[in-house]
């Protein structure tokens, strides 16, 4: 059999770097004696996590361009050309079969670099609204995986498959790992527990709505897993109880959680933004959540994709500029309801695509043959 070779791209956050592990890991285990290489850009996460991941990567110096006048954008050009230059340079020392961009900075100049060679290249599409680079990327694409329907307005349809999201293939039985889970956190078994999850970097408004509403939170009689972000530990980690000895709360924060397998089995609520791989993750674990998507980020998409697990009554969704006069009754309305809580858990695992990661390797596995 021949030793295939293949380069994934994609960083920047968690929700491009662990779609891209995902995929990694499926290729090994179809191919195991493949060569996967990653690439990504310098100084983001992904020169942590790949490594982490068990994987070589090498970085490019790109970053995106701000969106005010600065030094950084200027510089934007002269790194863009020196990305473009060493992806020409990745491709041609290490031949790949097949090049794989998740999204982020990096796969931008290997993916144009790819094409310019003539070797074939898959893009995976997390969200409902696609960022410019893949829109480009997408002419000349041999493949484009998908998680989200109608995106024919941005790719040409022909190339276009619907496999959903790639995620961690440890969240996809997690109903086992619920009593390791509570030894893990040091949970008390007798109370329900809430995670809140602002992505892999964090989120300053859920943040501030976390802290302003804790003595609200745990009137609930609750416990709390709060992953508030590296940016925002040293803000936040006051609050955590697990160091103090007060029996009667527990609240934990963390910057990031490695074993989401365990925090999500856990989680009895989960509060979180709306980006892409976060929504598939919880359609696999199935927990009631309230989503409070980032208005920052490009085209709104993080309301997009909340909204469409909303439209099939999976979860609640709650708009940052409604949080004040909101929140609480949504909130406690929850806690409350054991039949919208059951409602929303099943609704929400109707819209899992548990075979996504396959899938996409599948449609990397024709281009191969």
């Amino acid at each position: 059999m021949k030793n295939f070779k293949f380069i994934i791209s994609g960083g920047g956050t968690g929700g491009h770097i662990y779609p891209a592990i995902a995929i990694a890991n499926e290729l090994k285990n179809r191919f195991p004696d493949a060569e996967i290489l990653f690439v990504g850009a310098n100084d983001k996460m992904e020169m942590q996590k790949v490594p982490q991941a068990g994987y070589p990567i090498k970085g490019l110096w790109i970053a995106g361009l701000q969106r005010k006048l600065t030094f950084q954008n200027l510089l934007f050009p002269i790194k863009l050309v020196s990305s473009l230059l060493k992806s020409f340079a990745i491709i041609y020392k290490f031949k790949p079969n097949v090049v794989i961009g998740t999204g982020g900075f990096a796969s931008g100049p290997l993916l144009q670099a790819a094409n310019t060679f003539g070797i074939p290249t898959v893009i995976q599409e997390q969200n409902s609204y696609p960022g410019i680079t893949n829109k480009l990327l997408s002419k000349k694409a041999n493949k484009i995986c998908v998680a989200y329907e109608n995106l024919e307005r941005f790719f040409p349809k022909h190339k276009m498959i619907l496999t959903g999201n790639p995620v961690r293939q440890d969240l996809i039985d997690i109903e086992n790992k619920r009593g390791e889970a509570i030894r893990h956190f040091n949970l008390d078994a007798s109370k329900k527990t809430l995670l809140i999850l602002g992505g892999s970097l964090g989120a300053r408004r859920l943040n501030q709505l976390i802290e302003k509403e804790l003595y609200f939170l745990l009137d609930q009689n609750i416990q709390i897993i709060w992953q508030c972000g590296k940016l925002y530990l040293n803000e936040y980690k006051k609050y955590n109880t697990t160091n103090n000895q007060q029996p009667t709360t527990n609240i934990q924060v963390f910057a990031f959680i490695e074993r989401m397998d365990l925090v999500y089995a856990a989680a009895d609520f989960v509060i979180s933004r709306a980006g892409a791989s976060s929504v598939s993750e919880l359609c696999i674990v199935g927990k009631p959540v309230v989503f409070i998507p980032s208005p920052n980020v490009a085209e709104d998409h993080q309301t997009k994709n909340a909204q469409a697990i909303v439209d099939q009554k999976g979860a609640l969704l709650l708009k940052e500029k409604e949080l004040d006069e909101k929140f609480e009754m949504v909130f406690s309305n929850l806690i409350a309801d054991e039949n919208l809580q059951k409602q929303l858990s099943e609704s929400i695992k109707k819209l899992a695509k548990v075979n996504a990661t396959k899938d996409i390797v599948n449609e990397i596995e024709k281009l191969i043959k």
